[in-house]
């Protein structure tokens, strides 16, 4: 009897593997800290996660790379290359001193960011403090994201404090002090 329960349970269609377990974690964490304690301190505390994962890839960037400090496009093209290897589809719309601006197609939480706002967090503060460490100052506004309903997601890394970065609505990254 035993063998025939274990082999119907092997058998059965349940989509759970680590991704999707992992990617279902961190959405109904992100969900509970956003329904007790409220959409903008969930943000920070995902925000925490985001600038130590920040800090750990750009490291990682730069030890391949063989530099103390990326460039603007080698930023747009780490940013692009992490989300892609996270399996995100982000590309670079534009770019120049003062800021570059991506799209997404696709986000590497897929289904389980829907109305989990607080999660795109984790994009603002890797970019962010990609940006910042490197360059000195980032600013991140999040203008469309899949997670409030959109169809993609726009996203502009300010890299310089202009009268444009000063209208957006968005987060602030500066370098450390111990990142110099």
């Amino acid at each position: 009897m035993s063998q025939i329960l274990e082999s119907s349970i092997d058998a059965a269609n349940i989509s759970l593997e680590r991704d999707v377990f992992l990617r279902t974690l961190i959405r109904e964490l992100s969900g509970t800290l956003q329904d007790v304690v409220g959409l903008e301190e969930a943000s920070g505390f995902i925000s925490v996660v985001g600038q130590r994962m920040g800090d750990k890839i750009n490291q990682e960037y730069k030890s391949v790379l063989k530099v103390s400090q990326l460039t603007r496009e080698q930023i747009a093209e780490v940013l692009v290359d992490l989300k892609k290897r996270i399996q995100g589809d982000f590309y670079i719309i534009e770019q120049n001193d003062e800021k570059i601006v991506f799209g997404n197609r696709v986000c590497p939480f897929a289904e389980k960011v829907l109305n989990r706002p607080a999660m795109c967090m984790m994009t603002s503060n890797v970019f962010g403090t990609i940006a910042a460490d490197n360059i000195g100052y980032a600013k991140v506004e999040l203008h469309e994201t899949i997670a409030s309903g959109g169809d993609g997601c726009r996203v502009t890394v300010y890299l310089k404090p202009t009268e444009e970065s000063e209208d957006a609505e968005g987060r602030e990254y500066f370098r450390s002090l111990d990142h110099r």
